[in-house]
């Protein structure tokens, strides 16, 4: 069953198009990257599954049901969390504090319910002892950390990260790697990676964006050995971001 699906997903700024005709399809309970060259137009794409660009034309399927109509906030009520680019915690508030504020999005739980999720997150992201500290005091790597807490306590059955690792020391990104791969196909993820290190140890499958479409898509090693791919991305840079 396809949780994530798009159909000919369009988008113009002044008459160029940054996205064209995209029909795209991510598995549920799978992993998959989506990698691309500088200006293959990655960010557009996942800007408009979340709700937080509008599509030119095209639609978005979640679940089997049409919410390219929706925005942001009613697409996160659906199920499908997103992480930024750029690290949007609260710096003024501990690590406890900024992930059950995303916990009580869902206004159906009680506080000992909200309680009791916010601390089974932290144990499966391991910042089970940092959960007193500043958010403004942790390393980057794990404000990063927190962001994917705050997802995660959301329930999402899909969790959109985009450019986890941007500006992660090595040892960071490898805590990401076995963070990700700990996950277990709950939920699924879709992951904008620039590091194809990190894309090669932790995503089942992989589409390529170039030019704004869809250039290829399979497994990793599927999409390694595709000519088209080693031309227009791998052949020139293993660390293009978007």
């Amino acid at each position: 069953m396809n949780i994530l699906e798009t159909r000919a997903l369009t988008k113009s700024f002044g008459g160029i198009k940054a996205n064209t005709n995209i029909d795209f399809a991510l598995e549920q309970g799978r992993t998959m990257a989506l990698i691309g060259p500088n200006g293959a137009g990655k960010s557009t794409f996942v800007g408009m599954l979340s709700g937080r660009i509008p599509a030119t034309s095209g639609q978005v399927f979640f679940k089997g049901k049409d919410i390219s109509h929706l925005p942001a906030h009613r697409r996160i009520a659906l199920g499908i969390a997103y992480t930024f680019q750029i690290t949007s915690v609260f710096s003024n508030l501990d690590v406890r504090e900024n992930v059950a504020l995303a916990a009580r999005r869902d206004r159906t739980k009680s506080e000992d319910e909200v309680a009791e999720r916010v601390a089974g997150v932290l144990a499966r992201v391991g910042l089970s002892d940092r959960m007193e500290q500043l958010a403004g005091g942790l390393s980057y790597g794990h404000q990063r950390v927190l962001e994917i807490a705050m997802g995660l306590v959301q329930e999402p059955e899909l969790l959109i990260l985009d450019e986890p690792t941007q500006g992660l020391a090595e040892s960071e990104v490898t805590e990401f790697v076995d963070l990700i791969n700990g996950l277990q196909g709950r939920p699924t993820i879709l992951l904008i990676e620039h590091n194809m290190d990190v894309v090669m140890r932790t995503a089942e499958m992989i589409t390529v964006l170039n030019f704004g479409e869809i250039l290829a898509s399979g497994t990793p090693q599927e999409v390694h050995d595709n000519a088209a791919v080693q031309a227009a991305y791998l052949g020139t840079t293993t660390n293009a971001e978007s």
